[in-house]
């Protein structure tokens, strides 16, 4: 296949060879006597229409095609505009010049070679450039610089077009300046200053002017948008990461996820609003530097655009090296937060193993590994810099020499010269600036790969269904469930697990360490899915109710629960949809023994609880957080050893509160508890052992089983507490 479309490429050539390049000539000249543009128009046109429809009809190429193939339309358009433009150029630096014959002609092709060859010079890296452009701008993932800058911009890209627009009128005219200088020039050598000189100093003044306002307007709109987008970013990339499923979590450490949602998006958001500003204004003017360097010398612009290869050629490659030391530092900066993050959430922990010497080595360490990094960065930069600054002098310094060599020759005038240096100058500057940008962007294309990642990432599990009903019973209904971690897919925590969880009921699940219960306690809360069997809560799956409806009928208090740093008010009003009133909170407080202590503190109900609540003792956060599950009226409560840490009294307290008045009207209850008096009382006991129900009923009838697990357990439990 490959080699047909070369010999088809090869065949549309030798046309363009053999019939185009004297056959279009000699019909126009029939057409159009005169030699002129129109004439070299016409001609050009209708070979960029030839080659195009050959390129679409022979060979087969799209608009959305890919690969070398697709860069064949944009080289028909160029073949066809190249010899019409370059006799544009010339009639413009004719028209411009102070000579006496005016028009010098324009380039006729029809029979000559090295016309047709310089056709196809100017048109191949033309063509490259288009299709590289148009490649950039077409949606590929997040695989290059605009490609992030599309994303990103979301909505503003309309005031990005905007801004474009003023920045385009802007460079122009800046133009006016060495224009004008080049002009008085001329005029001060042929005697001819005086009478126009005042003249053109306001119509240069007011150009500059007219440019730094339009340069001004275009900063403010820009910014604008910018602080839009900046915004935006940070709050789309938090939600994608809390839409994920739990496992996700489990896979990512906290202090990577935290470095990328925050460290990482702002690196990204502040490369797009100051790096891409500049390189989008020096993009602008750099073409209308050439613009006029063409009009200036057509000449003294090749020998210009010859020596720019050597200017792109290291920092291209550069760049990629940045992008590949970029994903390096973030994942050594990501790592580092972690430790960072570990040791001081652990910090009681750190303190009592007196280890704060060990953490701070072990971060050390991952700031040498950063150290490392950053070293190669800096030898990247110097050797751009150096490459530049090298390259740039010597295209000055041969600049000179040719232009005046061209002007002692009179092919172009002494003050089309100094213009033209001054474009070209500003012209190197530009370029170098674009070049200097550029690794930037490039390390934020890499510093977006993660964020784009999160953004793009579907979870594994749905968050949420669409079932909302008006009354739900809370029949909990296990069917044969199976269900291993994500990060441990090939270890069955549980295994063939059936059982019911009947309303108004208090069902105790027991068992040892290690045995499943608090995956039973996370399946229930959907956190995470079963990777076999079924989960029903009235006779639904679970997966099916609508995210925050479920969340509402389904509440949990674990042993250690987090709150925020908040006041009580609001950790035990948290999430909920409606805004409790304070006799509300103070009910609710009351039943699980949290109203005493706080209303006894100076501040009550708007007291600041710490960050994690680590102002508060176990207990006093076990009170808390389930004041916090009772607000909701859940249909379905999981007390996961949720009151391990409450006082004598406290613990009576919450056992009135599921055994007395129990009826249908009360929510379904599983107690997860190694404290028998509230095991004993349970309507329905399930012994645990190794992810299955090896055992199941009531106190009496489990303890009438003298080998059994429960019976055992019970025994070993009393022993250690004489």
């Amino acid at each position: 296949m490959a080699a047909l479309a070369w010999l088809a490429a090869a065949l549309l050539l030798l046309a363009d060879w053999l019939l185009l390049r004297p056959g279009l000539p000699a019909i126009f000249s029939l057409l159009v006597p005169e030699v002129s543009l129109l004439r070299v128009w016409a001609v050009g046109l209708s070979r960029w229409a030839i080659l195009g429809l050959g390129v679409r009809g022979v060979l087969g190429v799209t608009t959305g095609d890919h690969g070398w193939m697709a860069a064949l339309q944009p080289l028909a358009a160029a073949l066809g505009l190249a010899q019409p433009g370059l006799a544009s150029f010339r009639e413009l630096a004719s028209w411009g010049a102070l000579r006496e014959d005016g028009n010098v002609g324009v380039l006729h092709w029809g029979s000559r070679l090295d016309a047709f060859v310089l056709s196809y010079v100017a048109a191949l890296p033309a063509a490259a450039l288009w299709h590289k452009l148009g490649s950039l701008w077409a949606p590929r993932g997040h695989g290059g610089a605009l490609d992030l800058v599309r994303r990103l911009l979301g909505s503003e890209k309309r005031r990005l077009y905007l801004v474009l627009c003023l920045l385009i009128l802007s460079c122009i005219g800046e133009m006016a300046t060495p224009f004008f200088t080049g002009r008085i020039t001329d005029w001060i050598l042929q005697d001819k200053a005086a009478p126009s000189f005042t003249r053109n100093m306001w119509l240069m003044s007011i150009l500059t002017i007219a440019s730094a306002v339009l340069e001004f307007l275009g900063d403010g709109i820009y910014n604008f948008a910018v602080g839009h987008v900046h915004s935006r970013a940070h709050e789309e990339v938090l939600q994608a990461v809390l839409r994920q499923e739990t496992g996700f979590f489990l896979q990512n450490p906290a202090g990577d996820i935290t470095s990328r949602v925050t460290e990482d998006t702002s690196k990204v958001c502040v490369s797009i609003g100051e790096n891409l500003n500049l390189m989008m204004w020096y993009l602008v003017r750099g073409l209308c530097l050439l613009a006029f360097m063409f009009w200036g010398s057509l000449y003294l612009t090749m020998v210009t655009l010859l020596a720019l290869p050597l200017l792109f050629l290291l920092p291209r490659k550069l760049g990629k090296v940045y992008q590949s030391l970029e994903v390096k530092m973030q994942e050594c900066l990501a790592k580092s937060t972690q430790v960072a993050i570990e040791a001081l959430s652990a910090m009681p922990t750190v303190r009592s193993f007196a280890n704060e010497e060990g953490e701070a080595q072990k971060f050390k360490q991952k700031l040498e590994e950063i150290k490392t990094v950053n070293k190669k960065e800096a030898l990247a930069y110097m050797l751009e810099i150096w490459t530049t600054d090298i390259s740039g002098m010597l295209l000055r310094v041969g600049i000179l020499y040719i232009g005046g060599q061209l002007v002692v020759g009179g092919a172009v005038s002494s003050g089309t010269l100094v213009s033209f240096i001054l474009y070209q100058l500003q012209f190197t500057m530009v370029v170098k600036t674009l070049l200097h940008y550029y690794p930037w962007m490039q390390k934020a294309v890499g510093s977006s790969k993660k964020i784009f990642e999160y953004l793009d990432r579907t979870p594994s599990s749905p968050l949420s269904g669409s079932l909302a009903p008006l009354n739900m019973e809370g029949l909990v209904e296990f069917q044969d469930v199976s269900f291993a971690y994500p990060n441990h897919p090939d270890t069955l925590v549980l295994q063939g697990l059936t059982f019911t969880l009947h309303p108004g009921k208090v069902t105790a699940l027991v068992g040892p360490n290690g045995s499943g219960k608090s995956t039973v306690a996370a399946l229930l809360q959907n956190l995470y899915q079963p990777t076999g069997g079924q989960l029903l809560l009235d006779g639904q799956p679970l997966v099916r109710y609508d995210h925050r409806y479920l969340h509402t009928q389904v509440a949990a208090v674990g042993q250690e629960p987090l709150l925020f740093g908040r006041s009580f008010r609001e950790n035990i009003a948290y999430g909920l949809t409606w805004n409790p009133t304070m006799e509300e909170i103070t009910a609710v407080a009351m039943k699980s023994g949290a109203h005493d202590f706080i209303s006894g503190l100076p501040c009550g109900y708007d007291t600041e609880v710490g960050e994690t609540g680590n102002q508060l003792s176990g207990g006093q956060r076990q009170a808390v957080a389930l004041a916090r599950a009772l607000i909701r009226k859940p249909r379905l409560l999981i007390l996961d050893d949720a009151t391990s840490a409450l006082d004598a009294s406290n613990q009576l307290r919450v056992q009135k509160l599921l055994y007395e008045n129990l009826g249908q009207a009360s929510p379904t209850v599983l107690l997860i508890t190694q404290q028998l008096s509230l095991v004993e009382q349970a309507h329905h006991i399930l012994f645990l052992k190794e992810g299955s129900i090896c055992e199941q009923g009531t106190h009496l009838q489990l303890m009438e089983n003298s080998g059994g697990c429960y019976r055992a357990l019970v025994e070993a439990l009393a022993a250690s507490s004489h």
